[in-house]
C-alpha cells in the first residue's frame, strides 16, 4: 500500500477513536450529573428552608351532613282493606320555614269522606231498624203475656168446673175433665213458644246490633282515615322535599302525583343543631378522641367553614365495603352555627386538629433522615451539605416539628431518604426511630461527590 494511503488511513482512525472517546465522556458527564442530582429513592433532589410558625397536624375525614332533630313524614297507611294509592293535592314547598302545627301535605280526602258519609246513613238506618225491632218486638211480648194470661184463666175456669164432678153426670164428667186437660196444654204450648219467640226476637236484634257495629267501625275508620289525609308539622324546622324514583330518574314529589302508602314524602329538620356523620378507617380512629375541635367544610359551598366537636365514637366497628379484613368506625361532630345552606345528605369534609404548636420550627418531613439512633437534617453550607443531628417533635403526614439542633433560616436537603425511611411518628421532645440506610443518601445537586 502506497505511503499515502497508510497515513490517511491513521488520521481516520485516529479521528474515529477521538470521537469515541467524546462520546464516552459526554455519556459519563451525563450519568454524573443525573446521579448527583437524584438521591437513592430515585425523586429529584430539592431544598427547603426551616420556617418558624405555627404548626398544626389533623386527620381529613369527609362525612355527611345530617339533623340532629328531624322527622320523616310519609304517606299515611289506611284502616281498612283500601290499598289505593293517594294523591297529593297540596304539598309545601322545598326549604319553607315552619312552625309545629302548619300544614305539610294533604291528600285527596273525597273517596274516605264519601265511604264516611255512605258508612253514617246505614248506622242511621240501622239504628232505625233496631229501634223498630225492639218496639215490635215489645207489641209481641205484651200479646203474648195477654194469650198466657187468657190461657191460666181458662185453665182456672175448667179446674172450677171439674171440682162439680161428683154432683154431674158422667159424661159432664168426662167433658170437664177434658176441658181441663186442654187447658193445660194450651197453658204450656204458650209458655213454650213464649220462650222460643223471646229468643228469636233477640237472635233478630242481635243481627242488627252486629251490622250496626260494623258500620259504626267502617264508619270511624273512613272519619280517621279522611282525618289523616291532611299532615301538620310535629317540630318547628324547616321543609325538606324527598326525591322518589319516578321514569327510571330520580325526582321530587310533586302536587297531583299518586304515591302508595309508607313512601316518605317530607323530612322536617331542624337547620339550627346540625351534625356530619363520617367514616374512619381503623388506622385513624386511635388518633380521635371525644370533644377534639373539628373544621367542618361543605363540598357544594367551598367558601363556609363551621366550627365543629366530635361528639360521638362508635365502640364498635363496621367491616369495610373495600375489604372484609378493614374496619370502619362511624363518628359524629356536632357543628356550630347555622346557615340556609347546611343541609342534610349534603357531603362534609372534616378536618381534625390532633396536634398544634406555636412558634415551632417546622421542616419537611422528607428532610429528616435517620442513622441508628441518631436523627440528622442534612444543612446546606455553602456548596456543600453536612448532617446535623436533630431532636423532633410532633410530626404530621408532611412536616416535623425540629425540637432543637437547627436554627430558623437554614436551608436543609429533601428527598435523602426513601419514603420508607422517613422517619415515623413520635411524642413530642423523643427522638425517631433508628434507620440503617439514612447514611447512604445521596448528596443533593452541587454537592460533591
Amino acid at each position: 500500500m502506497p505511503p499515502p494511503t497508510r497515513y490517511r488511513l491513521a488520521i481516520v482512525t485516529g479521528a474515529i477513536l477521538l470521537s469515541v472517546a467524546a462520546g464516552v465522556a459526554v455519556v459519563a458527564l451525563m450519568r454524573d450529573s443525573r446521579s448527583s442530582e437524584t438521591g437513592q429513592s430515585g425523586r429529584r433532589a430539592t431544598t427547603a428552608k426551616v420556617e418558624r410558625r405555627e404548626f398544626v397536624h389533623g386527620v381529613r375525614l369527609s362525612g355527611t351532613v345530617e339533623a340532629v332533630e328531624a322527622t320523616t313524614i310519609a304517606t299515611p297507611r289506611l284502616a281498612g282493606p283500601n290499598t289505593q294509592s293517594l294523591v297529593i293535592t297540596r304539598l309545601v314547598k322545598p326549604g319553607t320555614a315552619i312552625r309545629k302545627g302548619d300544614l305539610l301535605v294533604e291528600f285527596d280526602r273525597q273517596t274516605q269522606i264519601a265511604a264516611a258519609l255512605d258508612r253514617r246513613a246505614e248506622l242511621n238506618d240501622l239504628d232505625q231498624q233496631i229501634m223498630k225491632k225492639a218496639a215490635a218486638e215489645n207489641a209481641t211480648r205484651a200479646r203474648d203475656d195477654g194469650e198466657i194470661m187468657l190461657a191460666e184463666s181458662a185453665l182456672a175456669r175448667a179446674r172450677l168446673e171439674q171440682s162439680k164432678n161428683e154432683l154431674l153426670p158422667k159424661i159432664t164428667v168426662e167433658k170437664n175433665n177434658l176441658a181441663v186437660e186442654q187447658a193445660v196444654a194450651t197453658l204450656n204450648q204458650h209458655k213454650t213458644t213464649y220462650a222460643l219467640k223471646r229468643k228469636a226476637a233477640e237472635a233478630d236484634l242481635q243481627i242488627l246490633k252486629i251490622r250496626r257495629g260494623r258500620a259504626e267501625s267502617s264508619m270511624r275508620q273512613a272519619e280517621t282515615n279522611a282525618e289523616r289525609m291532611a299532615i301538620v308539622a310535629p317540630i318547628d324546622g324547616m321543609a325538606v322535599v324527598r326525591t322518589v324514583w319516578k321514569s327510571n330518574t330520580m325526582a321530587e314529589v310533586q302536587e297531583g302525583e299518586e304515591v302508595r302508602a309508607g313512601v316518605p314524602v317530607v323530612d322536617v329538620v331542624n337547620p339550627a343543631t346540625m351534625r356530619v356523620r363520617a367514616r374512619v378507617s381503623q388506622s385513624d380512629i386511635n388518633e380521635l378522641q371525644i370533644g377534639q375541635t373539628v373544621k367542618v367544610g361543605l363540598d357544594a359551598y367551598s367558601d363556609l367553614v363551621f366550627d365543629g366537636r366530635i361528639a360521638q365514637i362508635s365502640p364498635l366497628g363496621m367491616v369495610s365495603t373495600l375489604s372484609p379484613k378493614v374496619r370502619i368506625f362511624v363518628v359524629l361532630v356536632d357543628v356550630n352555627g347555622a346557615h340556609p345552606n347546611l343541609m342534610p345528605d349534603l357531603t362534609a369534609s372534616l378536618d381534625v386538629t390532633l396536634a398544634r404548636v406555636p412558634n415551632a420550627l417546622v421542616v419537611p418531613r422528607d428532610a429528616i433522615g435517620r442513622d441508628g439512633g441518631r436523627t440528622f437534617v442534612r444543612v446546606q453550607r455553602g456548596s456543600t451539605y453536612s448532617e446535623q443531628p436533630v431532636t423532633l417533635g410532633p410530626l404530621s403526614a408532611l412536616h416535623a416539628v425540629v425540637a432543637s439542633g437547627v436554627d430558623e433560616g437554614a436551608v436543609v436537603a429533601r428527598n435523602i431518604a426513601p419514603a420508607a425511611e422517613v422517619v415515623a411518628a413520635a411524642s413530642p421532645g423523643a427522638a425517631a426511630p433508628a434507620s440503617t440506610e439514612a447514611r447512604t443518601a445521596q448528596p443533593v445537586a452541587g454537592t460533591p461527590r
